[in-house]
């Protein structure tokens, strides 16, 4: 698991960098490419080393400490401390997200830098023995290595989607010149850069958290604490909606944001709800 991760890393880098320089290319031509691989390199470094503090700042994560939210941290802790030791896991930094829909994510680049964040509504939402279920989930993204891979999926697809608005406005030009990008270059970068974006972030997660919920089970000995936790995720996620960006929905344990059906659930960074509870009922 953790090769295999270290080579997913590595290749969404590189096509991130490729992504980035034959985006410049086609909006602005022999110029454009030069400031994508400028940004490719300064973005490689950026999400590695920063790719967690974007991810908590985005959502306003506060931090769970003795001091700062000590109600919190006094039920939280434990749970967590338990379960990383027993998987032999380093004591994660935890957050709390001020919204009232129920997620939670799990995120850094390795088991010594992690970081697990809840929001509010997943606390009050969910008894102990639930909120066991989801933080083994969590804390098996960190043991599976899967953070770092979603950390930076979700640096690439805010590249890519950031980049396929720039087209809107330099990718106009029509002129033949090798120094300009044509009209029909930004124009297929609008189209595609979303979709592309969503390709990506489907080739890390839909697996990863079926592995996260197997780990879940494992550790906790009992799938029907998962179970009940992603029941009540389901229902409440879409009753209580969360403003969360395209681009990290992946990072979160269900996914926040209401997915159509047909044709959308192709697009999905989550298998569905129901599958994931099928297999952890095959584990009893």
């Amino acid at each position: 698991m953790t090769t295999t991760n270290t080579l997913k890393t590595v290749a969404l880098l590189g096509l991130l960098s490729a992504i980035l320089i034959v985006g410049g290319q086609a909006l602005a031509g022999r110029g454009g490419m030069y400031v994508g691989l400028a940004l490719a390199v300064i973005m490689n470094f950026g999400s590695y080393f920063f790719s967690e503090k974007i991810a908590l700042s985005t959502y306003n994560a506060q931090p769970v400490t003795p001091t700062e939210n000590p109600e919190v941290y006094a039920r939280v802790q434990p749970l967590v401390s338990k379960l990383a030791q027993r998987m032999g896991l380093p004591m994660p930094k935890l957050w709390l997200i001020p919204d009232e829909s129920p997620n939670a994510f799990a995120t850094g680049r390795n088991p010594s830098h992690s970081s697990v964040a809840f929001t509010e509504g997943i606390l009050k939402l969910m008894d102990d023995r639930e909120l066991e279920g989801v933080v083994a989930h969590e804390l098996g993204h960190v043991l599976n290595r899967d953070i770092l891979t979603s950390s930076i999926a979700a640096t690439i697809a805010a590249a890519i989607t950031q980049l396929s608005y720039m087209a809107m406005f330099f990718g106009g030009s029509g002129r033949d010149d090798e120094d300009r990008g044509g009209g029909l270059g930004g124009l297929l970068m609008l189209i595609l850069g979303p979709i592309a974006a969503t390709l990506i972030q489907l080739a890390i997660s839909r697996t990863r958290e079926y592995s996260a919920d197997a780990t879940s089970a494992k550790y906790t000995g009992d799938p029907n604490e998962l179970i009940s936790g992603l029941q009540k995720l389901d229902t409440w996620s879409q009753r209580i909606p969360m403003d969360a960006t395209p681009a990290t929905a992946h990072l979160f344990i269900i996914k926040p944001l209401t997915s159509g059906g047909g044709l959308m659930s192709l697009f999905s960074t989550h298998p569905s709800t129901a599958d994931r509870i099928a297999r952890l009922r095959a584990m009893r």
